[in-house]
């Protein structure tokens, strides 16, 4: 097998030329989305579109760091805020409307423990999955291998190093469920504050519980 063939089985490979050359791809299309101009919209909406392939209302704000974006699968309406970095060394598949606050940062890569092994240029990738409805929190980190459930609440400043099932809100560092979500969180803005009653009717009108 060559090294492209190996990391793509999630196996032990070598960043050689060929690992490179993909890696030269993305580079060019990160500078474009990097450094065109912030305020054209839609200029950036195709630009995450030509990085990403296939996407169904996916924004990014810019700065955005990855190795691949080929290795990237998000669903509908996924958005992540500035300073996003995802080294997607294996694949990262993302739900439908999910959010990333800034300086989110999705790891799929690693390397081994022992120091001589470690010295022999091989690592490896392990997959992430995010499930629909994800909210991640600033400067939410994601171990490889990791798995998150459907509508799933990070909070700010956690490092997920084991799963998280569906209908959570997670914390910490390691980050740990605290407790489920429930109807009696439908109409919560901001801890126990609620969502006014103009707002609320609105919400009520347009969308389905």
């Amino acid at each position: 097998m060559n090294h492209v063939e190996r990391r793509d089985a999630q196996m032990a490979y070598i960043s050689d030329e060929s690992i490179f050359e993909e890696q030269a791809v993305c580079r060019k299309k990160l500078q474009k989305l990097n450094f065109m101009d912030r305020s054209d919209f839609d200029g950036l909406g195709e630009a995450v579109k030509d990085l990403l392939g296939k996407s169904e209302g996916a924004f990014i704000n810019p700065p955005f760091y990855c190795d691949y974006g080929s290795h990237i699968e998000v669903g509908r309406n996924f958005f992540a805020n500035y300073n996003c970095m995802i080294l997607d060394v294996a694949k990262v598949k993302i739900g439908d409307n999910c959010q990333m606050a800034p300086n989110v940062a999705i790891y799929t890569a690693g390397h081994p423990v022992h120091p001589v092994t470690r010295n022999s240029a091989y690592e490896y990738g392990r997959e992430v999955t995010i499930g629909d409805n994800v909210w991640l929190g600033g400067n939410t980190v994601i171990c490889p291998g990791v798995h998150i459930g459907d509508n799933v609440v990070i909070g700010a400043g956690s490092v997920v190093t084991k799963d998280i099932p569906d209908w959570s809100i997670a914390a910490g560092n390691p980050c740990r469920v605290i407790r489920k979500i429930t109807d009696a969180d439908k109409r919560k803005l901001f801890r126990d504050e609620e969502i006014d009653n103009e707002a609320w009717a609105d919400i009520c009108d347009r969308m389905e519980f």
